[in-house]
C-alpha cells in the first residue's frame, strides 16, 4: 500500500489497516533516488526482525521525491512482503520524510536507519527496547560512545566530532552522536515534539534531540559497530553549512524564549525531581558548581575590569563601574545555568532585584575599600587583595539571596 503525504488524516493513521494487528515497531528507511540499495535493504531488514523481533512491526519506505525507478521498486516490495508499506512525498528532505511518517504511525515506537544499513543491525533491539519498555523516551546509536566500533575515513570521522563538539559548545549538547543514522523515538513523544522541529534536511535529527534534551527527556545511546559507505550520495560541505544555521536558529530561539520547552516538560511529566536526602534542598550540589565557576570567571573579570578603569578614575569609581558590569553579566549567567530560567519572561525584574544584591555586595566592597584607605594610602596589591576577599564575602551573599529570593521557584 502507498501513501502519499498529501492525504488525509484519516487516511494517513490506516497506515497499518490491512494488517491484522497494529505494529509495535515501524522502521522507516528514507530513500531519494536508491533503486540500486532498497531492494537489498528491505529483504535484509525484513529477515532480521522476522527472525529476531517477538512482536509486530513494520517496515516503512519513505521515498521522498525520487526521480528514479525507487517508488516503483518500493511498490513491488509492499506487494511481495506484508509487513512492508511505502508512503510518498513529493518534496525532498530526510527530516521531512521522517515527520511526515512519523506523525501518521499508529506503533508504538518509531525508527529509521539509512538504506545502506550502515549500522549492524545487531544494535536494532538494544536500540528500541528500552523505549518498549517505557524506561527511555528516545534512543540513538552512537559511533563515538565507547564500545563503538567504526571504519571510515579520516574526513568524515574529523567532521563529525568537529560537529559533535560545536553542539556541545552552542547549545550544551550531552548526547555523543547526532548525525549516525540510527533513531528511535516513543510514539506518544514524538507527538509533542515533532511539531516544534522546523528542519526537513539532515539537521532534522540534531533538532529533535535538543529539543528532547530541554524538555527533560531520557536518551539512551547504543555503541554501534558501523562501516562508512564509500557510495553516500550526502554532500558535506552543503549538509554541514545547514546544520550551522540550524544551530544558530535554535540558539537564538532559545535566546528569545520563543519554544514551550517548559509545557513539554509539564505534559510529558519530566519536571526535575527532588532528592530524598534530609536537609539537602534539590539540585543544590549542581546549583553550587555551576555558581562557583560563574562567580569565578565574574571574579576574574571584575578585577581585570577594575585594574582597567583604575587607569583613569579613583578607586571607588572604578570599582563600582567593574562591579555593575559583572553583576548584570552574573546574574544572567546565574539565570540561565544556574538555576535553569529561560525565557525573557520575568528577565527585567530578576536583573532589578539582582541589581539590588549588587548593591549589597558593593557595600561590602566598598566598605572594605574605605576602611583600607583609611589610615593611609595602599598600594595596588593590597586593594586587589581586600577586593578578593570582600568579592568572596558578597559571593556567599549573592548565592544565598539568588537561591532563596530573587530566583525562588513558585514566588
Amino acid at each position: 500500500m502507498t501513501t502519499s503525504a498529501d492525504a488525509s488524516p484519516a487516511a494517513a493513521r490506516a497506515l497499518s489497516s490491512e494488517g491484522s494487528s497494529t505494529p509495535v515497531l515501524d522502521v522507516v528507511i528514507p530513500v531519494y533516488n536508491e533503486e540500486t540499495d532498497i531492494a537489498q535493504c528491505v529483504h535484509r531488514l525484513h529477515t532480521y526482525l522476522r527472525d529476531t523481533v517477538p512482536y509486530q512491526f513494520r517496515i516503512t519506505i519513505a521515498d521522498n521525491a525520487s526521480t528514479d525507478s525507487t517508488l516503483t521498486i518500493a511498490n513491488r516490495l509492499a506487494a511481495e512482503i506484508p509487513q512492508v508499506e511505502v508512503f510518498h512525498l513529493d518534496q525532498k528532505g530526510r527530516g521531512r520524510a521522517l515527520n511526515a511518517v512519523w506523525s501518521a504511525s499508529d506503533a508504538q515506537v518509531l525508527a529509521y536507519m539509512d538504506v545502506d544499513l550502515s549500522t549492524d543491525l545487531a544494535a536494532l533491539l538494544p536500540l528500541v527496547a528500552p523505549l518498549i519498555s517505557g524506561h527511555s523516551d528516545l534512543a540513538i546509536g552512537s559511533r563515538l560512545a565507547r564500545g563503538a566500533r567504526v571504519v571510515r575515513g579520516t574526513k568524515r570521522e574529523f567532521i563529525s566530532r568537529c560537529y559533535n563538539l560545536i553542539l556541545r559548545g552552542t547549545l550544551a549538547a550531552k548526547f555523543s552522536d547526532a548525525q549516525c543514522g540510527f533513531k528511535a523515538i516513543r510514539a506518544d513523544v514524538a507527538k509533542q515534539l515533532l511539531p516544534l522541529v522546523e528542519d526537513t534536511g539532515w539537521f532534522f535529527d540534531t533538532e529533535l534531540l535538543v529539543l528532547a534534551q530541554r524538555a527533560g527527556l531520557r536518551t539512551h545511546e547504543v555503541p554501534v559497530d558501523w562501516i562508512d559507505d564509500p557510495n553516500s550520495s550526502v554532500h558535506i560541505v552543503a549538509t554541514a553549512t545547514a546544520d550551522l544555521k540550524g544551530v544558530a536558529r535554535m540558539i537564538r530561539a532559545f535566546a528569545r524564549g520563543t519554544l514551550p520547552i517548559s509545557e513539554i516538560r509539564a505534559q510529558l511529566g519530566r519536571e526535575p525531581i527532588g532528592v530524598s536526602t534530609p536537609g539537602v534542598p534539590p539540585k543544590l550540589a549542581m546549583q553550587l558548581v555551576r555558581f562557583a565557576a560563574i562567580g569565578v570567571a565574574s571574579t576574574l573579570a571584575y578585577l581585570l575590569l577594575f585594574v582597567l578603569l583604575r587607569q583613569g578614575m579613583n578607586a571607588q569609581v572604578a570599582n563600582f563601574a567593574a562591579l555593575l558590569i559583572t553583576a548584570i553579566a552574573n546574574t544572567a549567567a546565574n539565570r540561565r545555568f544556574t538555576f535553569g530560567v529561560r525565557g525573557s519572561a520575568g528577565a527585567g525584574k530578576h536583573q532589578f532585584e539582582g541589581l539590588i544584591v549588587f548593591a549589597l555586595g558593593l557595600v561590602l566592597t566598598s566598605g572594605s575599600l574605605a576602611l583600607l584607605h583609611a589610615g593611609s594610602e595602599p598600594g595596588r596589591f593590597a586593594e586587589l587583595a581586600v577586593l578578593v576577599l570582600a568579592n568572596l564575602a558578597s559571593t556567599v551573599l549573592r548565592f544565598l539571596l539568588f537561591r532563596s529570593w530573587v530566583f525562588r521557584k513558585n514566588r
